[in-house]
């Protein structure tokens, strides 16, 4: 990644974040410790999620702020949500505040508790974690390590909350395929043939070799009555999600796993972005409360094969 053009933080890929000569060397050259780097992110926020220690310490020191605020967090909210308690205890060194309040109530002190270093902070009488979000941190370490590491590039799924493969084919008018699949299916074929998987909490339609579980027409029917997130990790574009709740597409677009939050967001969906970040299948099982105890469902063989009819799936 290049960050774009600023006041002397041109041409600086991620890991240049890591490199204090060259750091200092733009800083004595006259580059703008305040100013934009890529997305107008300041310098210290790019050192405190891909830098060491020292290149924060360096840009702390030349900070007029280092607490100033960005799209609603600090540099150490930044440092706590990659997960990079040295650079985190390097800006605290500076004067950061971990417990100044942001994001929905998760400061950086907060949000550190259901991190891999809840001790990183020493808490001033702040309250810890709930029950429902230490449950939510214990699930995610579960699940997390239950699906393991598989490739799911080109993977379509639809996780739904609730429901049996058998009522997710009645559903969708999905007829068994007894016979073995097609050689190739990268045809109109393939496209609507579909995995369907009983786990935990409801069912997985999978296809992994296309985006026909994500497809409109078959989330709005899968959710009727309950909640389903829908995901294809499209190869060319990025993981792109869609929530449909009770027959209605609530969003659509979504970065499931993507590690970016927003300041409007409530404090369970950034909780869920901080465990789930960089794990976008875990994240969408999650968000549909599927309690899976392995990738079977995925990235294996399906309970049952099914064919969707030839309709318009797209609206």
């Amino acid at each position: 990644m290049v960050v774009a053009d600023g006041d002397g933080w041109s041409d600086l890929g991620w890991n240049a974040w890591t490199d204090l000569a060259l750091i200092r060397s733009r800083l004595d050259a006259g580059a703008d410790p305040h100013s934009g780097t890529y997305f107008n992110r300041l310098p210290l926020y790019e050192a405190a999620e891909h830098g060491s220690p020292e290149v924060v310490e360096e840009l702390a020191r030349r900070v007029d702020n280092v607490d100033a605020d960005h799209e609603g967090r600090t540099a150490l909210w930044e440092a706590v949500f990659a997960n990079r308690p040295d650079n985190a205890r390097a800006l605290v060194a500076a004067g950061a505040d971990p417990w100044r309040p942001m994001m929905a109530g998760w400061s950086p002190g907060r949000l550190s508790l259901a991190s891999p270093t809840p001790d990183l902070f020493i808490p001033p009488g702040e309250a810890g974690l709930s029950a429902t979000e230490a449950a939510a941190v214990t699930e995610a370490e579960r699940l997390i390590a239950a699906l393991g590491h598989f490739y799911y590039e080109g993977v379509g799924l639809a996780c739904v909350a609730g429901i049996s493969a058998t009522e997710a084919a009645q559903r969708l008018e999905a007829t068994p395929i007894e016979d073995s699949l097609p050689d190739d299916l990268s045809g109109d074929e393939g496209l609507h043939i579909i995995g369907a998987t009983d786990v935990p909490g409801g069912c997985v339609i999978s296809q992994s070799w296309g985006y026909a579980p994500s497809m409109p027409g078959v989330l709005k029917r899968l959710s009727a009555g309950t909640i389903c997130y829908g995901m294809y990790a499209n190869p060319v574009s990025g993981n792109q999600g869609t929530v449909a709740r009770d027959g209605m597409l609530e969003e659509r677009g979504r970065r499931p796993g993507g590690g970016i939050v927003s300041a409007d967001e409530s404090a369970e969906e950034i909780l869920a972005a901080y465990l789930y970040r960089h794990k976008p299948v875990p994240y969408c099982c999650a968000s549909a409360v599927l309690r899976l105890a392995d990738a079977r469902a995925i990235d294996g063989e399906p309970d049952r094969w099914l064919r969707l009819p030839e309709r318009d799936w797209w609206h």
